[in-house]
C-alpha cells in the first residue's frame, strides 16, 4: 500500500457536490455517479456464500512536466508487483477518462487479494516499498488509496480489454456511509448487462481523503461501458444525491499482462 504521509493533502474539492448525473454515450464527460449490476453466466457461482475479494485502488496524479519515460518506468514497475506473493490480480495504466470534477488523475493501480492480510504484505514488500520510493512519489503531485471488501466477488483477475468505472463516494457530514451503501446497493438490480459490480466501505481511511464508499463495475470493453443503459435508475440518482458532498468517476481499461521479461 502506498503511504500518503510524504505527500501533503492536495485533492480536497473546491465546493460540496452538487449534481450527480449518469453517463450516456455522450463524447462530453459527465459528473457522475453510476450503477449496473451482473447478469453473466458467473454470476450465481461468484455470489456463492462466503466468497468476497480484497480491492485495492490508487489514483495517481503525475505533473504534468513529467519526462514520459520516467511515467513509463512507473507503470511498467508497478504491473511487475503482480508476481508478488499473495496478489491476485493486478493492473496499472493510465485513466481513460476522468468523468467528474472532483478527479484530476491521470494514472490508476488496481489490485485484488483474498483477505486483508494478504493486502498489508503487499504493502510492506520490500519490493513495492522500492518502486513507491523511487519511481512513484518522485513525479506523482497527487495520490489517493482506497481499500474494501466486496462480498460475492471471488479475487480473481479481470480481462485484459475489460473496461472499468470506479466511482468513490463522499458523504455529507449529516449522512453515513450506511445511507448510501444502503442506496447504491438498491440500485445494482436497476440496469442488466454482462457487468461485475464490486461495492464495499473504505477501510482504510487515513489514506482516502474523506471517501467510504467505493464501487468497481466491470464491463466486457468500452462500447459495453459507454453504451449502458442507464434509464432505470433516474429514481435512485434522485435518492443519493443529497446524501453525498462530493464523487470521484474514473474510467480505465485493463491493460494486457506484463512482458514475461519484464
Amino acid at each position: 500500500m502506498l503511504s500518503l504521509k510524504t505527500l501533503p493533502y492536495l485533492h480536497r474539492p473546491s465546493s460540496p457536490f452538487k449534481s450527480l448525473r449518469f453517463p450516456s454515450s455522450s463524447s462530453s464527460p459527465p459528473s457522475s455517479l453510476s450503477f449496473s449490476s451482473s447478469s453473466s453466466s458467473s454470476s450465481t457461482t461468484t455470489m456463492a456464500a462466503g466468497i468476497s475479494t480484497v480491492e485495492h485502488v490508487v489514483l495517481f496524479k503525475v505533473r504534468d512536466s513529467t519526462d514520459p519515460s520516467k511515467i513509463d518506468a512507473m507503470i511498467s514497475h508497478l504491473r511487475s508487483l503482480v508476481s508478488l506473493p499473495g496478489v491476485a490480480h493486478l493492473s496499472a495504466g493510465p485513466v481513460l477518462r476522468n468523468r467528474s470534477a472532483a478527479a484530476t488523475f491521470t494514472h490508476l493501480l488496481h489490485s485484488r487479494y483474498a483477505s486483508k492480510s494478504e493486502l498489508a504484505a503487499y504493502g510492506s514488500d520490500p519490493t513495492h516499498l522500492a518502486v513507491v520510493k523511487d519511481l512513484v512519489l518522485p513525479i506523482c503531485e497527487d495520490i489517493l488509496a482506497f481499500d474494501w471488501v466486496a462480498a460475492g466477488i471471488a479475487p480473481a483477475p479481470l480481462t485484459p480489454g475489460s473496461a472499468a468505472r470506479l466511482t468513490l463516494a463522499k458523504p455529507t457530514a449529516e449522512s453515513s456511509s450506511a445511507e448510501v451503501l444502503e442506496v447504491v446497493a438498491s440500485a445494482k438490480d436497476k440496469v442488466a448487462g454482462p457487468v461485475e459490480v464490486s461495492l464495499g466501505e473504505n477501510f482504510s481511511p487515513a489514506r482516502a481523503k474523506g471517501y467510504e464508499i467505493g464501487m468497481l463495475a466491470v464491463f466486457p470493453g468500452v462500447g459495453e461501458l459507454d453504451g449502458m443503459d442507464n434509464g432505470e435508475v433516474d429514481a435512485v440518482k434522485e435518492k443519493v444525491q443529497p446524501l453525498l458532498e462530493s464523487v470521484i468517476v474514473v474510467d480505465f481499461v485493463v491493460p494486457p499482462p506484463p512482458s514475461s521479461n519484464l
